[in-house]
């Protein structure tokens, strides 16, 4: 027996409900990749790192909007079925969570790319850079 058998998997009726509810909090680098590149997204992308960062480089169709300043007035654009994918700078920042509570508690949908623009980067995928925010 190895340590990947000592404890059983799980039925499989509960395993699928688990990778199932994992994928109503989050999605990744490709399929945002895949959905921006064909034209079939149907979400919001928000960069909600801060004004400096996205302008260095974010992920082209991204909306800034960091994650300190999601309020109703700023989502009232968006139909309040708008699914929202935040991201940040990898696994290692903490604002794409922070912006999906926020969006989470004015009722939005929302789902978080874990990777962020590292992973980005890791598929290998390019980045759009912007004019720096006039003070």
């Amino acid at each position: 027996m190895s340590i990947i058998t000592e404890i059983a998997a799980a039925p499989h009726a509960i395993a699928l409900a688990h990778f199932e509810a994992i994928l109503q909090f989050e999605t990744d680098c490709w399929d945002v990749h895949h959905a921006l590149a064909t034209g079939a997204h149907d979400f919001v992308l928000l960069d909600v790192r801060g004004p400096d960062q996205f302008a260095a480089a974010h992920i082209a169709g991204a909306n800034h909007l960091p994650h300190g300043k999601i309020v109703n007035a700023k989502l009232a654009q968006y139909p309040v079925e708008t699914v929202f994918v935040t991201y940040c700078a990898g696994p290692h920042c903490n604002g794409a969570a922070r912006a999906a509570i926020r969006l989470a508690k004015l009722g939005r949908p929302v789902k978080i790319m874990p990777g962020g623009i590292t992973g980005w980067i890791d598929e290998g995928f390019s980045l759009a850079t912007s004019p720096p925010a006039a003070a």
